[in-house]
């Protein structure tokens, strides 16, 4: 572990490759240290001290991962923001984590610029080359030493919640403390390890999604300090995607369950044109990913496929394909280190299987919601934080996620789970896309309601009512006739952030108007009132 970490691996072997950027460009890990340097040195110019901020609203380039790095040896804070904000948002988080400094690609300048006047930001404005309001970041690193950074410090990310039913909070934790080379070989050993992840050996990560999600920053960022190449891509193509898996015999990556979808939407004949044999740890997480999905691209790219459930706020479960095999559906065990538990509200467990609230450890990631004490006091009992996920343990400590608090769908004093729903209709080969809220019901308190983006060219695009009707078919052998949702609501496109996830609030304003299709009473049979919940 001792020869991990980016910067020793830099000097050891500063002409291996780094990155290779969404234009084919690339920079040996020598260059890439030499831009990390000079950034921190930029950054401590502008006052920068250990325990600031520094805001970024960045897009997937070499820049922004020697950004991440120049923080993590300087002992600041970085804060990635979701390019795909309004600027109201991203005003409220400038405001929020009060930085030193921001900086922005070129192609967000003017976002972040809005949302600076908005917040009437008073600090230093750079972008990664010249915008109207910024200083031009990559044309100042000259004036700056790309010798190695003096009293180094290791930093940390201070990541913001989506924010889907409230204000996002900042999880900050304290940050750690030693030799960042050592710190952060520790922290790759044990985030990659537990995926099977081997260092160096020629591994190339190939990063699908936006560098502002915590996830694909962090593996990103931490493949550099265990050896491995990154390559980026601006945007999400399916086939694309399978080219440069072959091309750059990428060997990692991260993806979101409807990217694993759209990859197998692709017709059998594209998908063979391709090889991905390359690939050895096909890792997944942010969102519940429906059986089959997850059992064709097991049998395509072969037992690479791990799976991984945890939060901003503490580590969670991971699973190989081989158990999830054994146990499909469940997100899997206690990550090394972690710790998962069902509870009441009293802090005792609940029995396996007992649906419940699932907390997680926070162990030596101990953090605070910035600025929100009643937030960090709600969320825990004892050591355990829950960020409102229902799910069950079997008697192996397995975990199967159910929805969250916000989700359940309530009728007739019935729970019924979202999740279970949409994995069903995922199955489907006309959908490409769902999400399942809940719909005012007078008689019934809530009702199950279901919004489709069906798949391209679908044959059901032009008669919902139809599609509606297959898609009542299909269910009724899946499900409860209960759980088959009373209204359909079909659209272009769902409503999903940069990471993927399903903005699930938006959902609700969907379902109004003549354009959504509800099933008569009669059709649609009802749990009983007063049911078990």
């Amino acid at each position: 572990m001792s020869a991990l970490g980016f910067w020793r691996l830099a000097a050891r072997e500063p002409d291996a490759l780094a990155t290779v950027d969404p234009d084919g460009s690339t920079r040996t890990r020598g260059e890439l240290l030499a831009m990390a340097n000079r950034t921190a040195r930029l950054l401590r110019a502008q006052g920068l001290r250990r325990g600031d901020r520094v805001l970024g609203v960045v897009s997937n380039e070499s820049p922004t991962l020697a950004l991440v790095l120049a923080c993590q040896q300087a002992g600041a804070y970085y804060v990635p923001v979701n390019t795909q904000l309004a600027p109201a948002e991203v005003a409220y988080i400038v405001q929020d984590a009060a930085p030193v400094v921001v900086v922005t690609s070129v192609q967000h300048a003017a976002l972040l610029h809005d949302a600076c006047e908005a917040a009437d930001f008073p600090g230093a404005r750079f972008a990664f080359g010249e915008a109207d309001g910024f200083r031009d970041l990559l044309g100042e690193l000259a004036e700056h030493s790309a010798e190695p950074l003096e009293n180094r410090s290791p930093g940390a990310s201070m990541g913001y919640t989506s924010g889907t039913t409230g204000r996002p909070k900042g999880v900050l934790r304290h940050l750690p403390e030693g030799d960042p080379d050592d710190v952060f070989a520790a922290a790759a050993q044990w985030q990659l390890g537990m995926f099977g992840i081997v260092p160096e050996e020629g591994g190339v990560h190939l990063v699908t999604s936006p560098l502002s999600h915590t996830a694909v920053s962090g593996l990103a960022v931490t493949s550099l300090h265990f050896g491995h190449a990154v390559v980026l891509t601006t945007r999400f193509d399916p086939e694309e995607t399978l080219r440069v898996i072959e091309s750059q015999q990428v060997t990692t990556t991260h993806m979101v369950p409807t990217q694993l979808h759209r990859l197998l939407r692709l017709p059998q004949e594209v998908r063979e044109r391709y090889d991905v044999s390359s690939m050895r740890n096909l890792v997944h997480g942010a969102g519940p990913c429906p059986e089959q999905v997850k059992r064709d691209v097991i049998d395509w790219f072969g037992p690479v496929v791990w799976e991984y459930y945890g939060a901003t706020e503490a580590a969670g479960t991971v699973i190989s394909s081989h158990e999830w095999l054994e146990r499909p559906g469940s997100v899997g065990r206690a990550q090394p280190g972690a710790e998962v538990r069902i509870l009441r509200a009293d802090g005792s467990d609940l029995e396996p299987d007992s649906p419940g609230l699932v907390f997680l450890r926070m162990g030596a990631h101990a953090f605070e919601y910035r600025g929100d004490a009643d937030k960090t006091r709600g969320s825990r009992i004892g050591d355990f934080v829950t960020v409102g996920d229902l799910g069950q343990l079997d008697a192996d400590g397995y975990l199967y996620l159910l929805g969250r608090t916000a989700e359940v769908i309530v009728s007739g004093g019935v729970n019924v789970y979202p999740a279970e729903i949409e994995s069903a209709l995922l199955e489907h080969p006309e959908v490409s896309d769902v999400g399942v809220v809940a719909a005012e019901d007078h008689e019934w308190g809530e009702a199950v309601a279901a919004v489709v983006q069906l798949s391209e060219g679908s044959p059901l695009a032009d008669d919902p009512a139809a599609a509606a009707a297959v898609l009542v078919e299909h269910l009724r052998e899946r499900v409860a006739r209960f759980k088959v949702p009373r209204v359909f609501r079909f659209v272009d496109e769902l409503p999903r952030g940069a990471n993927g996830k399903l903005r699930k609030h938006l959902l609700p304003s969907l379902l109004e108007g003549e354009t959504a299709v509800r099933r008569t009473r009669e059709d649609a049979a009802s749990p009983s009132p007063g049911g078990t919940r």
